[in-house]
């Protein structure tokens, strides 16, 4: 019986269906997967949370969102700087930055985004749509 030895590479021929080639999509877009059996929007997935299926197709978002989460970090960094998840309007949660003082940024803040992939950090940087009326609460 013959059993190929553990030094021996074999080349896997193709790439994974739904995986986002980040050379070949601008970096002012957003790109995101949907599970084609269930619909399900991700973010940077292998496969699907909810069904585990492998053929996802690749989106582009239209980049507007709702912030469900901003946290100030202060580690790392020469100042404050805000990181925040924000549910895209197609289903997804992404997670990234979004411009302002970092304490003017709350749940529920629509955003829209600014650009793609932040030189330094890699991630998402959002802007805020409407400006809050904060001052009566």
């Amino acid at each position: 019986m013959y059993h190929p030895s553990g030094s021996v590479t074999q080349q896997a021929s193709g790439s994974a269906a739904g995986v986002l080639d980040p050379t070949a999509q601008d970096t002012d877009a957003m790109f995101y997967q949907r599970c084609t059996w269930c619909g399900t929007a991700m973010y940077h997935r292998l496969l699907c949370p909810v069904c585990q299926g492998s053929d996802l197709r690749t989106e582009r978002s239209e980049g507007i969102g709702t912030v469900r989460h901003s946290t100030i970090v202060h580690r790392n960094t020469p100042a404050a700087r805000n990181v925040s998840l924000i549910e895209m309007s197609e289903g997804f949660v992404v997670r990234g930055r979004v411009m302002g003082p970092p304490v003017g940024i709350h749940s529920g803040d629509r955003v829209r985004l600014s650009t793609a992939k932040d030189p330094v950090r890699g991630e998402p940087v959002f802007q805020l749509l409407d400006e809050p009326y904060r001052a009566w609460t």
